[in-house]
């Protein structure tokens, strides 16, 4: 299918042959007939796609801070790449979307297929969307009009926080798609409303639809405003303009009278007055998109709807109440629309809102189901040779499930390094499968994770997705006969570690391999600290520290359904290493944990069977500027020290004082290695299946502990 992507690395728009979205539970699967063109949104995303690198650090100060901290602890080069490849990956672009529902996902109710919906879903042939960010359209309401949908919630949104009452005064200051909406808004409000801008033919606009006008190029807007609210001060204002400057916010302090309300929809400088706001006794609020429920997962994703008793508007509450004031013809946005163009030339569509030439409401066009266009497979096309080693004949086809931010970034260069032959990468979206078939040189990208276990050529699977999903898709690939590299954690629960265990007992005669990705034990400096320690017999002593950083509660690794929280989903990784390096079972094992609002903050403390004691301080609660592991090795008076896996220093080490490396090495690119050559050469797993069974279930112990 078709699908508008733009790059923040150069700002290059592109219609890109993409595959067709799975649909997940709770989502619809929608074939687009309009989607609208957020002319201020979607230019901003451009002119940042277009910038120079110190441009966007100039845009971006909280990023520059993060990059600066992750420079001290990493290392330059790592630090560039992270930034490159963040800038590489190809935005999807919109969110004002007309079309036919053609599939509903699992737990979906209130739709029926052939219903006509607008949503937030993107420029696309195809959009997956969740059931909350989706509403019918009335029989009475037209494509184009219902293409406005969005907007016209963000418009709303603003409102309602504003609260006007009938008869109120009330100033929008920027009269783009959104201020005009919002100006009709207020008007079917009962409100009197003054809109500012610079544009005459959106002055002129605002004045067809009720409101009275100041062209602030010709007029003080501070002096217009009083005028319009009688010398008494305006009851509010609604700022819907996109500017760096902080003059607008100064302004509607200026116009309003005491305690009135001030509140942001667009975006503004936000250096403000205390004077302004102290004297008059102003309230100021920035409103969130399309209303409650916007970034909440368990709302958008999980299709958890919010009481109606507690929180009467919602976002798709919004989504309609805007689609019954177009069927009432109380809104008119018909006269918004200034250009159309066919999703094929939706390139022109965004150098044109780049460019001189006035635009208002921009459409794109979709024609319908043309042969192929719902297709789940595309064959790849790369655009440019991959930055590692390409695979030579005879090499082991490997595919990818999951093509998220550390399998771009880390696991598939690895294995392409290794020698790998990239055969197809599945992706549920479509987006990232694309980018990553692009840049590696996959033969295909799918959205049809089932066909990866089916493929004849597909020797080898690495499962990169969330971790709720591992260890069905585990089981899947051993029973397909395939060998098997799963990032960690390998499973959530006892009882799926028990499924893989026995699938894997059964596959096994068939010499399928099964690995997790636990690539710190193939660290070259882990390598050096576990041969210093093969002479020693004396119990040995281990300090992990780890400064994981904080992550929201939101998050869905700390989701325990879904993530399974932070010490299955990364301190297993400091457990195996520890069990690496002892070189023994785990015996005994506790947790001691940080109470709230720090839950992720804990201790683990290990002891093997041949005496050796571990411990994991895995705490949340650092700072970024200091570098993320260090690991204490004690021995018969001997001290090792790895920092960051960049310096290892012995204290006391007879032959051996200090390994250092130019750049961080973690150990990816030899376990990938690793797998590969066992996998080719019908080799043992590189570890053994019995210690990925003892990590498994000593960790899922340790975080059950820890949730007590």
């Amino acid at each position: 299918m078709k699908q508008v992507l733009q790059s923040l690395k150069n700002g290059r728009t592109e219609v890109a042959d993409v595959p067709c979205p799975a649909v997940r539970n709770g989502q619809l699967l929608i074939a687009s007939s309009r989607t609208l063109i957020s002319a201020g949104t979607e230019r901003t995303l451009v002119s940042f796609g277009k910038a120079s690198l110190l441009s966007k650090a100039r845009q971006q100060p909280d990023k520059v801070r993060m990059v600066l901290d992750k420079v001290k602890t990493d290392g330059v080069l790592p630090t560039l790449e992270a930034v490159l490849g963040k800038l590489d990956q190809p935005l999807p672009m919109g969110y004002c979307n007309v079309g036919v529902v053609t599939t509903i996902g699992e737990g979906v109710s209130g739709f029926a297929v052939g219903d006509r919906v607008a949503s937030n879903g993107k420029h696309a042939e195809l959009v997956a969307v969740p059931a909350n960010l989706c509403a019918k359209i009335p029989a009475a309401v037209s494509d184009d009009a219902a293409a406005f949908t969005v907007l016209g919630a963000i418009a709303l949104q603003g409102i309602r926080l504003v609260a006007p009452t009938l008869g109120e005064a009330v100033v929008v200051t920027g009269l783009g798609l959104v201020g005009l909406m919002t100006v009709q808004l207020l008007r079917a409000h009962g409100c009197r409303v003054l809109g500012l801008d610079l544009d005459p033919h959106k002055l002129e606009l605002a004045r067809l639809f009720g409101a009275e006008v100041a062209d602030v190029t010709a007029q003080d807007p501070v002096a217009a405003a009083q005028a319009f609210a009688r010398g008494r001060g305006v009851d509010a204002v609604i700022i819907t303009a996109s500017t760096t400057s902080s003059e607008p916010m100064h302004q509607a302090a200026l116009m309003c009278r005491k305690r009135a309300r001030i509140v942001l929809v667009g975006v503004t400088g936000l250096e403000l007055s205390r004077a302004d706001f102290y004297e008059k006794e102003l309230t100021f609020q920035v409103s969130c998109s399309y209303g409650p429920g916007r970034y909440d997962p368990a709302y958008e994703e999980r299709g958890v709807d919010y009481p109606i008793g507690f929180v009467r508007w919602t976002e798709q509450r919004n989504f309609e109440a805007v689609l019954d004031m177009l069927a009432d013809a109380r809104i008119d946005v018909l006269p918004l629309i200034s250009h159309r163009f066919p999703i094929d030339d939706a390139v022109r569509a965004y150098d044109l809102i780049d460019g001189s030439e006035p635009s208002l409401g921009i459409l794109l066009e979709y024609a319908g189901a043309a042969p192929g266009h719902d297709a789940r497979t595309v064959r790849s096309q790369p655009t440019a040779p991959g930055p590692t080693t390409a695979a030579g004949a005879g090499a082991l086809a490997v595919s990818f499930v999951g093509s998220g931010n550390y399998a771009a970034a880390v696991l598939i260069p690895a294995f392409k390094a290794a020698g790998a032959r990239l055969r197809s990468v599945a992706s549920s979206a479509g987006v990232s499968g694309l980018h990553a078939a692009r840049k590696f040189g996959f033969e295909e990208t799918t959205t049809d994770a089932g066909r990866l276990f089916e493929d004849p050529e597909s020797t080898a699977l690495v499962i990169a997705t969330r971790h709720d999903s591992h260890a069905a898709l585990v089981c899947a690939a051993l029973r397909a006969g395939k060998h098997v590299f799963v990032e960690k954690p390998l499973a959530l629960t006892l009882d799926e570690v028990r499924a893989v265990e026995e699938t894997y007992r059964s596959a096994k005669a068939r010499g399928c391999i099964l690995m997790v990705g636990f690539n710190r034990r193939f660290a070259p400096q882990i390598e050096k600290i576990r041969s210093l320690l093969r002479a020693e017999i004396q119990p040995k002593s281990f300090v992990m520290t780890v400064n994981a950083g904080k992550i929201p509660p939101e998050h869905w690794t700390q989701n325990p359904a879904v993530g399974g929280g932070r010490i299955v989903g990364e301190a297993c990784h400091f457990i195996d290493l520890l069990r690496f390096l002892a070189g023994a079972a785990i015996e005994r094992h506790s947790v001691t944990t940080m109470r709230a609002p720090s839950g992720d903050t804990a201790t683990i403390s290990l002891t093997f069977v041949d005496g050796s004691i571990g411990t994991i301080h895995y705490f949340a609660n650092g700072n970024k500027s200091l570098a993320k592991e260090r690991l204490e090795v004690f021995a018969s008076g001997r001290v090792l020290q790895l920092d960051n896996f960049r310096k290892l220093t012995g204290f006391g080490w007879p032959g051996f004082k200090r390994m250092s490396l130019w750049r961080q090495d973690k150990g990816q690119r030899a376990c990938a290695r690793a797998f590969l050559r066992a996998a080719a050469e019908g080799l043992e797993s590189p570890i053994p299946f019995e210690e990925l069974l003892e990590v498994a279930r000593v960790t899922i112990a340790v975080s059950e502990a820890a949730s007590v």
